[in-house]
């Protein structure tokens, strides 16, 4: 029979391994509120409640008051997002020296050379990615979702959305592609050629234009990047993009 003293001893580490669940849970689904989190981990409202009290005093957690959905009226939404310290436990865990290292090279070699430093990174997941969207097709939509698949399998937590319109002949529906983790996001907010380099990736695979939202680097819960659906494009005219967003234009030939 087991001991009081030892099952006392193994409850700080369940309650520990179901509060990385609610983590995880907030990663992979913010913002998401807390009734949402208890239907998604069959939780009871006071067991997620006390679970998410606890992740926001270690600071891993924050809340992002939201516009309700359907609406837009009445108070705003409690919904739970990590925190950029929760980002960090979840494995932005290389080494200071990475930061040292591109500054001094952008010092003796100019910042082109950084540029091509975080284009030649982001060419194996090109390379490895290529095959897996190619496979689902020419939709574009179908693309994405492959393409959140792939992410989501390197860990970067991928997921589409649709939005916009689904009228005949819409040019205005579009997919945002999320990624609710970023390996080098640190590296990154000194450095936006990752995040430029990464974009353009996602914009040749796609085989149109794509736009950059927002991303975690810059501050965003999450990153984001709006794919146009309805259409595709060849020689886009520039548009100068809103405030906070970064925009990566790649001129295609039209599909046949």
């Amino acid at each position: 029979m087991t001991s009081s003293a030892s099952l006392r001893a193994q409850a700080p580490e369940s309650e520990e391994r179901t509060r990385d669940r609610v983590l995880n849970a907030v990663l992979e689904h913010g913002p998401v509120s807390a009734a949402d989190l208890g239907r998604i981990l069959g939780f009871t409202p006071a067991a997620v409640r006390r679970h998410l009290d606890a992740l926001s005093r270690k600071g891993l957690i924050e809340v992002k008051l939201t516009a309700n959905s359907a609406t837009g009226a009445g108070r705003p939404a409690r919904k739970y997002v990590l925190s950029r310290q929760g980002q960090t436990r979840l494995g932005d865990d290389y080494l200071d020296i990475a930061r040292t290292a591109l500054a001094a090279l952008g010092e003796a070699a100019g910042s082109e050379a950084v540029a091509e430093f975080a284009r030649n990174r982001y060419r194996d997941m090109e390379e490895r990615y290529r095959p897996i969207v190619e496979a689902a097709g020419p939709d574009i939509e179908e693309r994405a979702k492959a393409l959140a698949e792939a992410l989501s399998a390197d860990g970067f937590v991928g997921s589409t959305t649709v939005v916009g319109s689904k009228a005949p002949h819409s040019t205005m529906l579009a997919v945002q592609l999320c990624q609710g983790h970023c390996p080098v996001q640190q590296l990154a907010a000194d450095f936006p050629d990752f995040c430029d380099s990464e974009t353009e990736v996602f914009s040749r695979l796609l085989g149109v234009d794509v736009r950059r939202l927002s991303t975690l680097a810059g501050g965003g819960h999450v990153c984001t990047t709006h794919i146009p659906v309805g259409r595709t494009r060849s020689a886009v005219r520039p548009v100068e993009p809103a405030t906070g967003t970064r925009r990566v234009s790649i001129n295609l030939q039209e599909r046949p």
